[in-house]
């Protein structure tokens, strides 16, 4: 039986709502593709989980994401995109692309003086990844990082342009500001909601990386290469997109209503250890 790919949606996950801004970018980029979202919310955060586990629940929720159909996988969390993507990839039958490497990508072609700045969460930095795909690009890169554990509650607060906000990033980039970096990787999902506070702190010598931008950009390359892409079919509407969570729907739905251009009725509950 010959079913059309092109049609099925693109399974996009993350350990919590940090992913919707991968989601939103490729809802922007890809404006006909269909979305099935997970978030974890019952186990977030991945960050200071072990890297067993983060194997093990990426797995449950690629399992859970094939029970909707879909063509292709987005890991839109930076965390299990480090740890667990390389582990996984040789089980997938479909496609599957995680966040960093397309934001190390793009990160090694932008910078001029090569050196560049990577904020991320403790596991994410301590992973050492972002450092490890640059220098896989081009050896002679320096790669600077640092651990901004507050940005995820203030984002997830809602105070994106909040006078603490402001305080507490002007705190973590002061000595990002003195290692003469032109290029900065927003090196978790969460980060682009503070891209206008990063890039004012930082001045317009440093050119800020989105990998959720990129990440979509990777994914629009990977369908049509595929043949998977969609046609042009549909745009926005409301049944395109479908959220799932584990846990707390309304904080979810909540978070997800204020930086999507739509507005989501909606949301299922997941018993994610089933899987």
């Amino acid at each position: 039986m010959h079913t059309d790919l092109s049609l099925a949606p693109i399974g996009v996950f993350d350990s919590g709502v940090g992913g919707l801004t991968v989601a939103r970018e490729i809802m922007r980029q890809l404006p006909n593709e269909k979305i099935v979202y997970f978030g974890d919310t019952a186990r977030v955060p991945y960050g200071s989980k072990s890297k067993n586990t983060i194997i093990r629940y990426s797995k449950q929720i690629i399992r859970f994401l094939k029970t909707k159909g879909v063509k292709a996988i987005v890991v839109a969390c930076n965390t299990a995109s480090a740890i667990a993507l390389e582990e996984i990839r040789p089980e997938m039958d479909i496609p599957i692309i995680g966040v960093v490497k397309p934001g190390a990508k793009v990160a090694a072609q932008k910078t001029v003086n090569k050196r560049i700045g990577v904020i991320g969460t403790e596991a994410m930095i301590n992973s050492g990844i972002y450092t490890e795909f640059i220098n896989r690009r081009d050896k002679d890169i320096t790669v600077i990082t640092k651990a901004c554990p507050l940005f995820v509650p203030l984002v997830e607060e809602g105070w994106l342009k909040d006078s603490v906000t402001y305080e507490v990033a002007t705190r973590y980039l002061s000595e990002l500001k003195d290692k003469d970096i032109d290029t900065l990787v927003l090196g978790c999902t969460h980060y682009p909601l503070l891209r206008n506070t990063v890039g004012e702190i930082m001045g317009d010598g440093v050119s800020l990386v989105n990998p959720a931008y990129e990440t979509a950009v990777s994914l629009k390359k990977l369908l049509e290469e595929n043949n998977i892409a969609a046609g042009n079919e549909h745009r926005y509407a409301s049944n395109m997109y479908e959220f799932y969570v584990s846990d707390t729907a309304e904080k979810f739905k909540r978070f997800a209503n204020s930086i999507l251009p739509f507005h989501i009725e909606s949301i299922g509950l997941i018993n994610i250890e089933e899987y």
